[in-house]
């Protein structure tokens, strides 16, 4: 594997992963789309200012409505649903775990949508992971202490559709952006709709707290910056369905953030999840060398480089 492709892999993970921690952060202080409106807010005002300012060039209208499209579905549909559910009570590493299904969609329609080839040795890492995810968190799935109604569950897997529904959008798109472009204009849309949601609900004013604007900037620096940039930036060079699969790194990932930042220390279980979980991935993602075939000449091209060893010119000397 290229060491850039390398870098890009764990980054996605590690930076992927802090949305559970922001999101844990904001929701003590604050409803779901109070958190989600101010970080994207700042995450537009930041963003977007750096753009217009380095950038300085205008985008294809084809680009922008495909762009828009994939915002509102990969940060408006995904972090709505994913903050949503776990400040409804829906427990993290449940909301983990389904989101953690996205791999194996992707794997199911990928070959379908995208004509990417699914391998039965990526079906198999990819089963191996949801295993080591679900021992990753079952812990919340057996506890029952979740205060969240029962229609709050179908929250992350809306959310996980939307993600995989934004991910075959990028890759089918007529007009492509990189990152630099993509993600400053993901985030206007997604300012605009959550400060409409807001609005909406009274929620948009922000408390004066300032673990709340801890959260703002976590989720913003981390989340948003660093596990968008990388999540498209892998799209790119490694596809829905190798990306999709490093996603099953998170559940475990988040346990090392939680052990950080809050004293929260794994158990075993959880610990003989991460190694599964890097198995599946590493059967999922690994490429197969490729063997390159040594093509024999044709026959016409053995006549014109040695007639006599081919048998059709006498070896006898002309008279």
């Amino acid at each position: 594997m290229p060491l850039s492709t390398a870098v890009t892999s764990v980054g996605l993970v590690v930076m992927w992963s802090s949305g559970f921690i922001g999101a844990e952060f904001g929701t003590r202080e604050a409803t779901a789309d109070t958190l989600l409106m101010w970080r994207f807010v700042a995450a537009a005002a930041v963003l977007g200012g750096a753009w217009a300012l380095l950038r300085r060039r205008r985008l294809p209208l084809r680009a922008v409505a495909e762009q828009t499209a994939i915002g509102v579905l990969s940060q408006g549909g995904y972090l709505g649903g994913v903050v949503w559910a776990v400040g409804l009570g829906v427990p993290s590493g449940t909301t983990a775990l389904i989101a953690a299904l996205q791999p194996l969609a992707a794997g199911a329609l990928a070959g379908r949508l995208l004509g990417e080839t699914v391998s039965p040795r990526q079906w198999a890492g990819l089963a191996i992971g949801l295993g080591g995810v679900a021992l990753v968190v079952q812990g919340d799935l057996s506890a029952g202490t979740a205060s969240a109604p029962a229609w709050a569950y179908g929250l992350p897997f809306a959310a996980m559709a939307a993600l995989l529904a934004a991910s075959f959008l990028e890759r089918k798109a007529r007009a492509p952006l990189g990152p630099m472009d993509a993600v400053p204009l993901h985030c206007l849309v997604s300012a605009v709709l959550f400060t409409g949601v807001a609005l909406a609900g009274g929620h948009a004013a922000p408390p004066p707290s300032g673990t709340f604007w801890t959260a703002v900037a976590w989720t913003f620096l981390l989340s948003t910056v660093g596990g968008y940039g990388f999540y498209w930036l892998s799209l790119r060079r490694s596809g829905v369905t190798r990306t999709s699969a490093l996603i099953y790194l998170t559940p475990p990932t988040t346990l090392v953030w939680a052990y950080a930042m809050f004293g929260d220390a794994p158990g075993w279980t959880a610990l003989a999840g991460m190694a599964v979980c890097v198995v599946g991935v590493t059967a999922a993602t690994a490429r197969r060398p490729v063997r390159r075939s040594v093509r024999r000449p044709d026959r016409s091209a053995r006549l014109a480089e040695d007639p006599v060893r081919e048998g059709t010119v006498s070896r006898v000397p002309a008279e």
